[in-house]
């Protein structure tokens, strides 16, 4: 079943708000780990938002997440700082590391380490 308007939009303002959580105030505790927010899939009731992130300059991304998961309580906090007047409730957080540009890189090499041969004329 697709998003609602409501759960799209207030996506794009956890998105917004949690951008610029990572990048001004959690930079140095990530190893100065770019974090990007992929995208946010918030449930029909916005009690809980998925916050798929990518990482650049990162060594060890398991490692990274788990200190996010370690600091999800003070993120939280920080958010609920930022919208607390804009919501009723600030949802819970789930962090995954989104993989698609890896996987897209990957594809990228396989396509072109292929060895096709010339089309032959019959």
């Amino acid at each position: 079943m697709s998003e609602s308007t409501r759960q799209q939009k207030y996506g794009k303002l956890l998105q917004k708000e949690l951008s610029d959580i990572f990048q001004r105030d959690k930079k140095g505790i990530l190893d100065n780990a770019f974090i990007t927010i992929a995208d946010v899939k918030v449930s029909a009731d916005l009690s809980i938002a998925k916050i798929y992130f990518s990482m650049l300059l990162a060594k060890n991304k398991q490692e990274i997440l788990e200190k996010i998961k370690l600091r999800k309580n003070e993120i939280r906090k920080d958010l609920g700082d930022r919208i607390g007047k804009q919501v009723r409730i600030v949802p819970e957080l789930i962090f995954y590391i989104d993989e698609v540009e890896e996987k897209a890189q990957r594809m990228d090499e396989l396509i072109k380490n292929l060895n096709i041969p010339p089309k032959t004329e019959e």
